[in-house]
């Protein structure tokens, strides 16, 4: 919106030469006052609250909810099919943007592992067998996958097969698919026995690079680690997959505790590893609680990034956070996992703690790429202390620097147990985030999934979340279609829509109170000199020669900005001057 001031010209009556002067009458410089000053300050006025009230107006559009949830899953609504399906990971694909794909492991009422692929952008899913490597253990398990796109368009996807009654992981394996995940190929081997918790990461820029983490065990108890010192460790292919480097350790060894790595890979090939380092909790690493809930653990817990310049030769810790508060018991062989997004020098670490009393969902930025990261910033917008839990956060950043938070959330329960899901946004690189939006289009039951028998129910060790500059599809473990009885959980998804990116309003503001204050000091002056005037007695010497105020004239264009929208995210403002 513009406000233009037109060009506006004071001329005063003209008399002829000689005339001599009418009495009682004021004539001349001092006499006259011209209306030009007032009329200037008063559009400076104008023009200036007209650009405030549009920089107020510039906020961050919200997201909107697009659509009804739908199940992921053709058991969904099939009452015999009782599977618990969580800990999602959805994935785009950077050659087709409407190819998607989720994994997620199956709890119950065996342990397994599924994959899902969409090429219409999820409006509907087809379920992907994924092949179980010859030679392993009968009956078929494969777990905890992981997946990702490379810059190629080719889909790989990791799991784990489980052996013994204890179900240990007995080997890695990573298959690739080079349809966008219509069929997998046969499985190749990429890591061995004991590896908890995998995550597959890839090269944005290297389509032959990959890189696979885990936690490396020796021992395993019934619940959790009967010894400390098992290390997170990182392997990498540069050939797609086909062959694995020896694994190396990312963690320094004095952090004895460590567990639940996610992985990430920069523009620039660095590669992050976010684990938390659990330090002298015994009650959870080591299972001492038996798998029964109860009061979490009562000391502090870290957030740590490692970062690799090297393919992962060498690494570097930085410490996010060393006072992280417990928020629950967990079984150490399925904790719940911290979240990285990576976007140029940026780097997002998303989690979940009880500093507040309940719950709360936390983002540390980072603006050097992780070697140091700023206080921690509330995400949930929930009265503080309110005791009902927001947890389990996915972030992601659209290609425009948007950051998404996606987190389960209770603030609609006193009783802090019926989920929903909700998503908020950032502009300001995770400085402050938007009103929320309730993804969930119904509430569900925390307390159903494996391990609700003993007090210690799981939804999961992740949700999923990819973001475009238009929109953001998140995935999770949804109870609805189940009981306490069944444990069944469907995978859910939402897709939020985003408006383009607002001009920053803050030139816009600089303008408007710098154009008022302009205006009201010509007012101010016009005034003055007009009271000035009328004190002055008439003037008794004859005019001058001509007209006695030579023509003024002013013009200008004030303008208050233009959002002009193009490729989503994107802004353009123009201002104009003309004199």
């Amino acid at each position: 919106m513009s406000v233009t001031i037109g060009t506006v010209v004071g001329t005063s009556a003209r008399r002829g030469h000689g005339a001599p002067p009418q009495a009682g009458r004021r004539h001349g410089p001092r006499g006259r006052r011209s209306l030009l000053p007032a009329v200037w300050g008063a559009a400076l006025m104008a023009a200036g609250l007209g650009a405030l009230l549009v920089a107020s107006a510039l906020q961050p559009a919200g997201p909107r909810l697009a659509g009804a949830n739908t199940a992921i899953g053709q058991g969904a609504d099939d009452p015999r099919d009782i599977s618990a399906h969580n800990s999602p990971t959805v994935v785009a694909n950077p050659a087709d943007p409407a190819n998607l794909a989720v994994v997620n492991r199956v709890d119950s009422p065996t342990f397994s592992c599924a994959l899902h692929v969409s090429f219409d952008a999820g409006a509907s899913w087809q379920q992907t067998p994924v092949p179980f490597p010859e030679g392993e253990e009968l009956p078929e398990r494969c777990f905890a996958p992981d997946a990702v796109f490379t810059a190629d368009g080719t889909l790989h996807v990791s799991f784990v097969t489980l052996a013994g009654r204890g179900n240990v992981p007995h080997a890695v394996w990573v298959a690739s698919s080079p349809d966008g995940g219509a069929g997998l190929g046969q499985p190749v081997r990429a890591g061995g026995p004991q590896a908890f918790q995998v995550r597959l990461a890839a090269d944005p820029t290297d389509a032959d690079r990959l890189y696979l983490s885990w936690v490396q065990a020796g021992e395993v108890g019934p619940l959790g680690f009967p010894e400390a010192a098992n290390p997170v460790q990182v392997s990498r292919s540069d050939d797609a997959g086909a062959t694995w480097s020896a694994p190396v350790a990312v963690n320094d060894p004095a952090r004895l505790r460590v567990l639940a790595p996610s992985t990430a890979v920069g523009d620039d090939g660095a590669v992050y590893v976010l684990y938390l380092d659990l330090r002298d909790d015994r009650l959870d690493y080591h299972g001492a609680h038996e798998g029964r809930g109860g009061p979490a653990y009562p000391g502090p817990w870290s957030l740590v990034l490692a970062r690799s310049d090297d393919g992962g030769a060498t690494w570097r810790e930085t410490v996010v956070d060393d006072a992280l508060v417990p928020a629950e018991r967990i079984v150490a062989f399925f904790p719940p996992s911290p979240s990285l997004a990576v976007h140029g020098e940026r780097v997002y670490a998303a989690f979940h703690d009880a500093r507040g009393g309940g719950a709360d969902v936390w983002l540390w930025a980072s603006a050097d790429a992780g070697a140091s990261f700023g206080p921690p910033r509330r995400v949930n917008d929930t009265p503080a202390h309110d005791a009902t839990w927001q947890y389990l956060p996915a972030v992601a950043v659209a290609p425009g620097g948007r950051v998404d938070v996606a987190y389960y959330d209770r603030r609609a329960d006193a009783g802090n147990v019926m989920n929903e899901v909700s998503l908020q946004s950032s502009r300001d690189a995770g400085r402050t985030f938007g009103p929320h939006l309730r993804l969930s289009d119904r509430a569900f039951d925390s307390r159903i999934g494996f391990g609700s028998e003993r007090g210690l129910p799981d939804l999961g060790s992740r949700l999923g979340l990819v973001s475009t500059d238009r929109g953001s599809l998140a995935v999770w473990a949804d109870t609805r279609a189940g009981t306490e009885a069944s444990n069944k959980q469907v995978l859910a998804q939402a897709v939020a829509v985003h408006a383009a990116a607002p001009l920053p309003p803050g030139p816009l503001r600089v303008g408007g109170l710098a154009a008022v204050i302009a205006g009201l000091a010509a007012l101010l002056w016009w005034a003055s000199g007009a009271a000035g005037s009328r004190r002055q007695p008439p003037a008794a010497t004859p005019p001058a020669a001509g007209n006695p105020w030579a023509a003024s004239q002013v013009g200008g264009d004030v303008s208050s900005g233009e959002v002009v929208t193009g490729d989503p995210g994107r802004g353009a403002r123009r201002q104009r001057e003309t004199t």
